[in-house]
């Protein structure tokens, strides 16, 4: 299985200290080393525009998983924005500021690679919102928690 992870789900595991959590980290790796865990580039630069912290440090270190779009993600990027509603996945103030949007391209990578998105952002009805553009493409979207636990890892 593969899973495509937003910036809010890194951020999620940010009380997870490495030196208080060592398990939950061997585990993530483990995950990473067999190729179940990605994310996209854009996923890393908003990251970066974020606090500085171990995540973040994390993210550096494993730059490798934070692919530059392909061109499928990007015909799927297009194919989101093709439907009016969802071009507010990309807000006025992200826009304004120049700031990086990762949401369309998590789905995208998700979509081209038969994944599942892990993102912490929950369906609201008639919003712009990833679990709302992943149930209309059919792409299935969980959170950190749920990962977790169909991963099957205790702590």
């Amino acid at each position: 299985m593969i899973y495509v992870f937003d910036s809010n789900s890194f951020c999620e595991m940010s009380p997870y200290f490495p030196d208080i959590f060592p398990a939950f980290w061997n585990k993530f790796e483990f995950a990473l080393a067999n190729g179940e865990i990605l994310s996209t580039r854009e996923v890393l630069l908003e990251l970066t525009d974020g606090p500085q912290n171990h995540i973040l440090e994390w993210c550096h270190k494993n730059k490798s998983i934070f692919e530059v779009p392909n061109n499928a993600e990007l015909e799927f990027v297009n194919k989101i924005f093709s439907i009016n509603h969802f071009r507010q996945l990309i807000s006025s103030k992200s826009i304004l500021r120049g700031s990086p949007v990762a949401d369309p391209f998590v789905i995208a990578r998700a979509a081209i690679l038969s994944g599942t998105v892990v993102s912490e952002e929950s369906y609201k009805p008639n919003a712009a919102k990833i679990p709302n553009v992943c149930q209309h493409f059919g792409i299935r979207c969980i959170k950190l928690g749920e990962f977790i636990r169909e991963n099957g890892w205790t702590f």
